[in-house]
């Protein structure tokens, strides 16, 4: 299988290789963890002092190493004491207290440790319990934009992009082709089913299937609108489903842990703090997001704009809430190095209602950090206003926001 580079995460990883430190890459299943892992394995394979040690949990021949136990012994009948030896694990959660063994040899300083992980509980217990201070991560998100086009060798114009916002950026699509629809949708709903699968339906125990695919569906159709695990309820009631408000709760947060959906919670900008309820949420791929709901649905366009404006953002390392000023909604505001950036999103600003809306929210907040209004609009079509910026969707897709 042809490697391409994702520069974006072998730069920022490589400086860590041989900080003593446990590196972890975190993200969805098929997103390309496992590539990035292999080129990195390539460029320490060309150091003749270098004894790498794989194990890929998704292949069958490492079936056997179930538990801490048997990764110990498979990994110290592989060190070689003469070289500089590393440990690359893909989907390390598959190890039952995998921590123990990868505890062990750092702290015997045995060798360098790189795994990859499909769930975020991974982090948030299993392993910062056992491992705190001596681990860094690094999640990986399906392609962005520019790979996206870089991948399916498109050029950048709007039929590019509404592939993009169709398809989404799994990196395998590119074999399987995106020129058929109903073949790419088969595998993005193959990929979907496998993720729950594995990622809750087998680690969380779940026993009420049939909620749990209502409930995604749910958040699917509502991508972009704030919701509550009550109003999630009173929904569920109207369709003969009852269901407690804990269970929701629970249920959401497995699909969080799973990367299949992000939580994004609202941000009082005058009082400057987080509200404890109603959040939004989007999807970690576009792809994904359309195989459950369909394509091509009357209001969808807008949805999809918003979740590819927060995946961007949150490829771009920000931290991302729903802003509230008074009584206004501002759709992104998003934090980085001590700098914040607004941004309201639409389809099309096609009246002036629409456009002093959009601008007008933003225009009531009195700070000089940069602030946008991305939308579907042919370029040009509406002027900067007041040090407000309007972008195209695919422009504000490409800017590297600092």
């Amino acid at each position: 299988m042809k490697l391409i580079n994702r520069p974006q995460y072998t730069d920022k990883i490589k400086p860590f290789i041989g900080k003593g430190l446990i590196i972890v890459l975190t993200g969805q299943r098929r997103v390309g963890k496992s590539c990035i892992l292999q080129q990195l394995i390539d460029e320490l394979n060309t150091d003749k002092r270098t004894n790498i040690i794989y194990i890929n949990k998704e292949k069958t021949e490492f079936d056997f190493i179930k538990s801490y136990q048997e990764l110990t012994e498979y990994v110290n009948k592989h060190l070689m004491r003469k070289k500089d030896n590393y440990l690359f694990i893909d989907e390390v959660q598959e190890i039952a207290s995998f921590e123990k063994t990868l505890r062990s040899l750092q702290a015997d300083d045995e060798c360098n440790i790189i795994i990859t992980g499909s769930n975020a509980k991974m982090l948030s217990s299993e392993l910062s319990t056992a491992l705190s201070g001596r681990y860094v991560e690094f999640h990986i998100q399906s392609l962005n934009y520019e790979e996206f086009l870089q991948f399916h060798q498109l050029d950048d114009n709007d039929a590019s992009l509404m592939k993009y916002l169709t398809y989404g950026g799994l990196p395998q699509l590119y074999r399987i082709g995106i020129e058929n629809q109903d073949m790419a949708l088969d595998y993005l709903h193959n990929i979907y089913n496998t993720i729950v699968l594995k990622d809750v339906i087998s680690r969380e125990q779940i026993r009420n299937v049939p909620f749990l695919e209502n409930l995604i569906s749910f958040v699917s159709d509502n991508t972009g609108k704030l919701i509550s695990a009550s109003s999630i309820s009173k929904y569920m009631k109207s369709q003969q489903i009852e269901v407690t408000t804990t269970v929701i709760l629970n249920y959401l947060t497995y699909f969080c842990n799973a990367f299949i959906i992000n939580k994004v919670p609202r941000y009082d900008i005058h009082g400057k703090k987080l509200f404890e309820s109603n959040e939004k949420y989007y999807f970690e791929d576009l792809g994904l997001r359309n195989a459950l709901t369909g394509t091509n649905r009357v209001g969808d366009i807008e949805k999809l704009i918003e979740n590819a404006i927060f995946l961007h953002l949150k490829n771009q390392g920000f931290e991302i809430a729903v802003g509230q000023f008074r009584q206004m909604e501002i759709d992104f505001v998003a934090w980085k190095n001590g700098r914040t950036i607004y941004v309201q999103a639409t389809y099309l600003l096609e009246s002036e209602e629409t456009i002093d809306r959009e601008f007008g929210n933003l225009q009531l907040i009195k700070d000089n950090y940069p602030k946008y209004v991305v939308s579907l609009d042919p370029f040009h079509t509406v002027n900067d206003r007041e040090g407000i910026t309007h972008l195209h969707l695919r422009e504000f897709l490409k800017r590297i926001h600092s």
